[in-house]
């Protein structure tokens, strides 16, 4: 949603960004265009990966572009690190990017064959595969219930146990194999595939991606410069629901901190959705920080 992205956060004289999700650099790029000579971006991204990618694409902002590979859960200090206090807007695209879910080797589709890794951050942490092969029947079941609203989670857990007791479970299509064995044959056939709640569950109890979210909104809400703003673009309820209580939160206090722009989420045109499928599920909801003279 890059026009909608672009819409909230420049004008207004705003000239100093941070994305917080950088991934490949579509929104950083199109916000330094927008901003002229003298803006800046912070792009902070968990995949060394797509760091270097959007170094690259990003060589010739020179100076104005700063990258740095590490979490949206300590922007505070990244900020710090490069002698900034405030930042005019902010932007978050949370989930997995198109570049990751196109690479097999790093396991977060369940299309191709791939080793179960599922790391946003491939030098930090556990893998997929660690996670399914030695978490108890009944934490499985609870992470595939509560991350991926899975209904069939405790049938799906139970198969996962009994097909690990055989071999650990390494591959991509070796857990889409059982998880189509533990499901019903028509929910194995619907509209959604039967192995996509499951691994979103995997894959954010793999990068504890909602663990840190809230704290990371009101720390991105802490470093907005009086009328910066703040976009949020999520891809499934979870996320969207700790966006939209977060801002409910900080605007609905007697003094409040920021100003709701978006009263219901955005979501992707007709035309994007035709030409990127993955934007279907997307919601962007936008804050603006109230100025000192209280005024938005």
């Amino acid at each position: 949603m890059p026009s909608e992205v672009l819409y909230w956060l420049l004008g207004d004289g705003r000239k100093i960004f941070m994305d917080c999700t950088v991934g490949y650099s579509g929104h950083a790029e199109k916000l330094l265009e927008g901003s002229g000579p003298d803006g800046r971006l912070v792009g902070l991204d968990r995949d060394r990966s797509a760091i270097e990618a959007s170094r690259q694409r990003l060589s010739r902002f020179g100076a104005r572009a700063i990258l740095i590979h590490g979490h949206f859960m300590e922007l505070k200090q990244h900020l710090s690190e490069q002698g900034l206090a405030q930042v005019d807007g902010i932007v978050f695209d949370l989930g997995v990017s198109s570049p990751q879910l196109d690479e097999p080797a790093r396991g977060f589709s369940f299309q191709q064959d791939g080793p179960l890794d599922m790391r946003m951050d491939q030098s930090i942490g556990g893998t997929a595969a660690d996670l399914i092969n030695r978490w108890p029947e009944a934490q499985l079941a609870d992470a595939i219930f509560q991350f991926g609203e899975e209904r069939f989670s405790r049938r799906i857990a139970r198969a996962i146990v009994r097909a690990r007791e055989r071999h650990p479970l390494g591959t991509t299509k070796e857990l889409v194999s059982v998880i189509e064995g533990a499901v019903p044959a028509n929910y194995r056939h619907g509209r959604l595939h039967c192995a996509t709640r499951t691994f979103q569950a995997l894959r954010i109890s793999v990068n504890q991606e909602l663990d840190c979210l809230e704290s990371a909104l009101r720390d991105a809400v802490d470093v907005l410069s009086p009328g910066g703003r703040l976009c949020v673009i999520s891809f499934h309820s979870l996320e969207d629901r700790i966006v939209k209580h977060t801002f409910r939160a900080l605007s609905g206090k007697e003094d409040p901190a920021l100003v709701v722009l978006t009263k219901k989420p955005q979501v992707s045109t007709r035309e994007e959705s035709d030409r990127n499928p993955r934007s279907r599920s997307a919601k962007l909801r936008a804050i603006q920080r109230v100025s000192k003279e209280g005024h938005s």
